[in-house]
């Protein structure tokens, strides 16, 4: 079960989002203003935050980079959950640091799997296998 805060201003569309969710075993809690996000946000630290870009008071931007300043919430998937045009949004949500798009309106028979895709640890990158010679050296290989 993870824990999915949702700060969408459309009262139905957030609803709907939270009760799949819900359905689904996890806990989502819904907000519907950017101030009422942050602060659920900093009470419950959610594995995930499902942010709608286009807010009435603080922009979905603002919320973003105050949520990223925070060191407890570090490990927190900031997911931009939005009706722009795909290409704009997958553009706006790199640019404002965010792990990845759902695009609204949702497909409600995919809408958990694609959220749950984003709760996955991500892939650790392989490492070339070490063959250490004679010498009995150890060469670490890091990507960034």
């Amino acid at each position: 079960m993870a824990v999915i805060v949702i700060v969408e201003d459309n009262a139905q569309s957030g609803r709907l989002a939270a009760k799949l969710l819900n359905n689904a075993g996890h806990r989502a809690i819904l907000t519907e203003t950017g101030e009422d996000g942050l602060t659920t946000i900093f009470e419950v630290q959610p594995d995930l935050v499902l942010i709608d870009l286009g807010l009435p008071d603080i922009d979905g931007q603002t919320v973003i980079a105050l949520l990223q300043q925070q060191p407890g919430l570090a490990k927190t998937r900031l997911i931009a959950f939005t009706a722009w045009p795909e290409a704009t949004a997958h553009s706006m949500a790199r640019a404002y640091g965010c792990q990845g798009v759902i695009i609204k309106p949702i497909d409600t028979r995919q809408f958990v799997t694609q959220v749950e895709a984003f709760l996955q640890p991500k892939e650790p990158v392989a490492q070339p296998p070490d063959h250490g010679g004679t010498s009995g050296s150890r060469h670490d290989h890091t990507t960034d």
